[in-house]
């Protein structure tokens, strides 16, 4: 029995793919993924999983033949004794056992991969029937129809991503009233302050103006840096890309438009995604809008009293929801702060993959920020079981860097689980009256 050389090669590890625009980048220094942390965790506590049984000797075999042509059968040379007839029959035999192995993987494998491309064709068939509801049924009539039973349900799976900008901008509104021409206003404004900010750099100068200086340099130095780590795989918003100018420009604009917030790291992956979705114009005042909310102004404002009060208001629907969970996190003094501040922060757009957390910001965008919350309760309700048995730093691990495998199809049967009620009351009602009860 012979073994094509290729089969004995290991296996090279395959090269960076592509992702929308760009290239993938090889990872570096990045955080550890989800499921090494699982394993760690489970060596160090001796939590091992069993090993699957070996049921013959032939299973035992350290390498999967991927065809058929991989493995040939031949003679021994001449130059070594000859196989015996009984020998040469096992081999035979057991030549053809592979074979029909390799043979049953093949067809597995067809099969697989024809059920997924028959349930992308599917979903592609349903964007596409939701598209034309969207474009010639709701958005013409979208005041009458917005809080029907039939759009909220069609809003649950997801918009479709040819209406998604304008479904999120009329969700979102514009109580603000802000117009491409104040846009324009405040993005030349921004480009001066960076001008002036280029020629005035001398200690002197710096010195002279003031704190006022000092803040700009660093909001410029920060919004650069953030720039370059957002969405790092898509190599769009990086220096060179195609919307890092664009993105460059929206951030600045809102630095002089809301000069009390300022740029606050995580602003401007919610920044990217609005671009992806809107023109510029259309994605700053969606932008200004959104985080003109009670929930993103205390976080981004860091209104430490607000902020506890919606950890509270949190924990309460955690203890309802996933006692057991709430008890074990407890038990680790593992405090919401500690994974929703980033959460939050980024709308989940750092945490999620990205075509998932545009679904959460689909029905972030109909219901509001009792979401955002519900969707965390989810998040710790699809992963409950393996929680339950990690400690606090491998728990804080996991949930800055959850798995790259998450579906919308398992998040969202675990967000709809989630009841956001507690003794009659609604999240609106008890995150009102929770500083009271808890936090005097």
């Amino acid at each position: 029995l012979t073994i094509s050389p290729e089969e004995l090669k290991p296996a090279v590890q395959s090269a960076p793919g592509w992702k929308l625009f760009g290239k993938v980048p090889p990872r570096e220094n990045l955080q550890k993924d989800s499921k090494i942390i699982q394993q760690e965790y489970e060596a160090r506590t001796g939590r091992m999983c069993k090993p699957p049984l070996q049921s013959s000797r032939r299973k035992n075999i350290e390498f999967e033949p991927l065809s058929t042509t991989a493995l040939i059968l031949e003679d021994r040379p001449s130059n070594l004794p000859a196989k015996s007839i009984e020998e040469a029959l096992r081999h035979r035999q057991e030549y053809d056992e592979m074979v029909a192995e390799a043979k049953k993987r093949e067809i597995k494998e067809a099969h697989k991969r024809k059920k997924i491309m028959k349930e992308r064709f599917k979903q592609e068939e349903n964007i596409a029937s939701a598209m034309v509801i969207w474009i010639n049924e709701i958005l013409p009539n979208w005041e009458g129809m917005r809080s029907t039973r039939r759009v909220r349900e069609l809003w649950w799976q997801g918009l479709p991503p040819s209406v998604r900008g304008k479904v999120w901008s009329l969700a979102v509104g514009n109580e603000l009233n802000i117009t491409p021409e104040l846009y324009e206003i405040f993005l030349s404004r921004a480009k001066e302050r960076w001008k002036s900010f280029s020629e005035t750099s001398s200690e002197n100068d710096i010195e002279d103006a003031g704190a006022s200086a000092a803040d700009r340099e660093a909001s410029l130095e920060l919004i650069k840096l953030d720039i370059s780590r957002t969405f790092p795989s898509l190599y769009i918003f990086q220096k060179g890309g195609p919307y890092h100018d664009l993105l460059h420009s929206v951030l600045g604009a809102y630095t002089c438009y809301r000069p009390d917030v300022g740029y606050v790291q995580g602003m401007s992956f919610i920044a990217a995604v609005l671009i992806l979705n809107l023109e510029e114009a259309d994605a700053f005042i969606a932008f200004a809008n959104l985080l003109n909310k009670p929930c993103q102004l205390a976080f981004f404002r860091v209104d430490h009293s607000m902020m506890l009060k919606y950890f509270a208001a949190f924990e309460v629907f955690f203890e309802e929801n996933l006692p057991k969970l709430f008890l074990h996190f407890k038990s680790y003094n593992l405090t919401p702060d500690i994974y929703l501040i980033d959460w939050i922060f980024t709308l989940y757009s750092k945490s999620l993959p990205l075509d998932l957390a545009c679904r959460v910001w689909d029905v972030f965008c109909r219901d509001g920020e009792e979401f955002l919350f519900r969707t965390g309760l989810g998040i710790l309700r699809l992963y409950e079981d393996i929680l339950l048995q990690m400690d606090f730093i491998h728990i804080a691990q996991f949930l800055t860097k959850l798995p790259e495998d998450i579906t919308s199809e398992k998040l969202f049967s675990c967000i709809a689980a989630i009841q956001m009620q507690n003794s009659n009351k609604k999240w609106a009602q008890v995150s009102g009256c929770v500083s009271q009860n808890k936090l005097m």
